[in-house]
This record gives C-alpha cells, sequence and structure tokens, in this order.
C-alpha cells in the first residue's frame, strides 16, 4: 500500500498514476467523486483523459474495502480519500474511523498495489463550523492511520514528490 498526499492540485493523482504504470499492465481507477454537476463531470472528463484507456475506471463513491477486496488488477489507484470521508459523513456514516480501517485492512489483505490518493486538510485555518470540523479531523485520523500502515507514503509539493516513508 502507498499513501500520496499533498494539497489540491499539488500533482498527486499524476504521479500516483505513474506508480501504478511501473506495476504491470492491469490496472483500475477508483473514482470515489459523484459527479453531482457539471463541473464535476467536466473534471473527471479531464482525470479519464489525463489516464488514457490503460485503466478499468471503478466508480464508488463509499464502499472502497468492497471494490478493493474483489479487484483482480496488478495496480489499483484510489483517488481520493478525502472525497470519500466527504460522501461517508454526507451520508451519515456515523463511525467514519471504522470505515477507515475496513479501507486499511482491505489495502493490506489485497495482492494488487493499492496506491491511496488524499489530500492534506489540517494545514489551514480551524474551520468556523461543525461539520467542517469534524471532515477535517477524520481525513487527518485517516491519514494517520493509513500512513502508519503503507509501505511507502509520498508529499506532492507543486508537483514535486517527496519520499515522507520507505
Amino acid at each position: 500500500m502507498i499513501l500520496v498526499g499533498g494539497g489540491s492540485r499539488s500533482g498527486k493523482t499524476r504521479f500516483a498514476l505513474q506508480l501504478a504504470r511501473e506495476c504491470g499492465r492491469r490496472l483500475a481507477y477508483v473514482a470515489t467523486a459523484e459527479l453531482l454537476d457539471q463541473e464535476m463531470r467536466e473534471r473527471a472528463f479531464a482525470h479519464r483523459a489525463e489516464r488514457g484507456d490503460a485503466f478499468t475506471t471503478i466508480e464508488e463513491p463509499r464502499e472502497l474495502p468492497g471494490v478493493i477486496r474483489d479487484a483482480d488488477f496488478d495496480a489499483i489507484v484510489v483517488d481520493c480519500l478525502t472525497i470519500w470521508v466527504s460522501n461517508l459523513l454526507h451520508a451519515g456514516a456515523g463511525d467514519v474511523q471504522s470505515c477507515g480501517r475496513s479501507l486499511v485492512e482491505a489495502a493490506a489483505a489485497c495482492p494488487a498495489r493499492v496506491i491511496l490518493v488524499t489530500n492534506e486538510v489540517g494545514c489551514g485555518i480551524v474551520p468556523d463550523n461543525e461539520l467542517a470540523r469534524r471532515f477535517r479531523d477524520e481525513a487527518g485520523w485517516m491519514n494517520q492511520m493509513l500512513a502508519s500502515r503503507a509501505e511507502q507514503v509520498w508529499w506532492l509539493v507543486f508537483g514535486c514528490p517527496l519520499k515522507v516513508k520507505g
């Protein structure tokens, strides 16, 4: 398992796709975003064009552990975990940390190289409302849990990957 993190538009996805391509030919891209408006559909189209035909796209906004457990690929890129956390919160998931533990166990047991993309959301100011603070906290705890179990952790800054662990 590899964790790739950084800020928005830091090059995380591009780097994760590069890592996946080095693992073999049977590649999957698990998209967690729900395409609820035109702008998100345009983003998804641009991401799909960037990764090309080499990746099988799986759209799954909430049930990541099951997708990873059932996958038969050389590498799986999950993009992105912070959107997944947001989806879980909006769906009313009471115990996001339990969902995170299920994800960690599925990724650790998966024979494929699992590359998880996440955003660092804790470097800014403390949000002014309860939901935003909970999101920031849940994402931070998830990132810490995944980083502790990952073989490698990468931090992307301005498109430059910095190896943090591994």
